[in-house]
């Protein structure tokens, strides 16, 4: 028995000399740590502005609020996400539009996001059937890359829409050299211990806009008028005046503390991460293991690998490729495998949920399986492989040898 986890958080005793020094300060909640980590990130991104919020889920609906998404209006989202996607402009009030991903990528379709404005909306971008003016599109950059963001620019542009990255997956994730939130657009990112770096839980959205900022700023803190720590800097014992209905979304110093440390380290991170993600590429390829198809990065595009994420071949297992009874039994192939996987101790998880079928979703709007048949394909095929900065080159080749006799014992029977 093995005991490799699919992901495991890289800490030193740097962390811990950071948040010991912010519990010897007295002063744990929002302040001048938070404000440090927001400048770091922001840097990082070559982008002006970082707002801390306590999840990326928070930062996304703080984002949708600043952009003016409410009740009257609809957001594309790409079916093939995790639930917090679509859950935050439910927040606002606004409807998801799913939209299915391409196959190679897992990220959003544009020739889908094209096809969904000229159908189902007016030259006014209203909905003929709700009559909700469509608002925004949200690209979830997804395990570390980028979905197509200079053609969905080009396309919001041409419609006059906005667009929102959600970018919890992939910090540090860039295209031809421009950094995943260096495009014009609003990021979000998640420090979720899953992520390259981590405060445990957080997020953060980052802008170029000083005003969007500052009011996101202000909702993130109940609608304060003053932050808590400005407030303590003057007369503390006066209360401040409360204009907005504002939330409770407020990242603290000891995670940001952690997160300061962690950004040290990020360009090791990213390095260690892609050196292993090169290593499973290179070896799925050479030990025969051609039931798996790896990651497909696009020329030009900077993978910083927040999850390793296959995708069985239904071809090469003798399955019929876009037949959905055919998905269906290699679903439980897929299955088959992570059970065997798990079994030996080596963690695998499902990329991410097709998420038009979840529950939720599924009962309030009634969405089929094959309503998004990419986004379904990679919910029932896709495995993670466990990928993170100490997992060693043996603990690798062990996970591969594994599925090499996994491929002999049980693919057989299929290809």
């Amino acid at each position: 028995m093995y005991n490799i986890p699919v992901i495991l958080p890289f800490f030193d005793q740097d962390e811990a000399d950071e948040v010991s020094k912010v519990l010897a300060s007295g002063w744990v909640a929002q302040g001048g740590k938070v404000a440090e980590f927001e400048k770091m990130v922001a840097a990082y991104e070559h982008v002006a502005h970082g707002v801390a919020a306590t999840s990326c889920t928070t930062a996304l609906h703080l984002a949708l609020i600043a952009m003016g998404v409410n009740e009257s209006h609809d957001c594309i989202v790409p079916s093939f996400t995790f639930t917090a996607t679509p859950n935050s402009v439910l927040y606002t009030g606004a409807t998801p539009i799913f939209c299915d991903v391409t196959a190679d990528t897992y990220n959003l379709d544009p020739d889908c996001v094209e096809r969904i404005i000229r159908e189902r909306y007016d030259d006014r971008l209203i909905n003929r059937q709700t009559g909700k003016q469509l608002k925004a599109i949200i690209a979830v950059n997804l395990f570390g890359l980028c979905a197509d963001l200079p053609r969905i620019n080009a396309i919001a542009k041409q419609y006059g829409l906005s667009v929102l990255q959600d970018s919890a997956c992939a910090f540090g994730a860039k295209i031809n050299g421009t950094m995943e939130a260096d495009f014009g657009n609003m990021t979000c990112l998640s420090f979720h211990p899953r992520k390259s770096i981590t405060t445990g839980e957080g997020g953060m959205v980052l802008t170029n806009d000083a005003a969007q900022a500052a009011y996101m700023r202000t909702l993130r803190s109940h609608g304060a008028t003053v932050s808590e720590i400005d407030r303590h800097k003057k007369a503390g014992y006066l209360m401040p005046d409360f204009n907005e209905l504002g939330y409770n979304y407020r990242m603290t110093d000891i995670q940001a503390a952690v997160g300061i440390a962690q950004m040290r380290k990020m360009d090791f991170i990213t390095d260690t991460r892609r050196n292993k993600a090169a290593l499973y590429d290179k070896c799925i390829q050479e030990m025969g293991i051609d039931f798996l198809k790896p990651p497909h990065v696009p020329e030009g595009y900077y993978h910083t690998y927040q999850s390793y994420v296959c995708v069985l071949d239904m071809e090469r297992l003798g399955f019929r490729p876009g037949e959905m009874d055919e998905i269906e039994k290699a679903s439980n192939l897929r299955n088959e495998i992570m059970s065997k996987l798990d079994n030996l101790g080596i963690a695998t998880r499902v990329g991410t949920h097709a998420t038009h079928l979840l529950g939720h979703y599924r009962d309030r709007y009634g969405f089929a399986p094959d309503a998004f048949p990419a986004s379904y394909m990679l919910d029932s095929l896709s495995i993670t492989l466990p990928l993170y900065v100490q997992m060693t080159e043996q603990d690798q080749i062990q996970v591969l040898q594994s599925l090499l006799e996994i491929k002999n014992e049980l693919v057989g029977r299929y290809a």
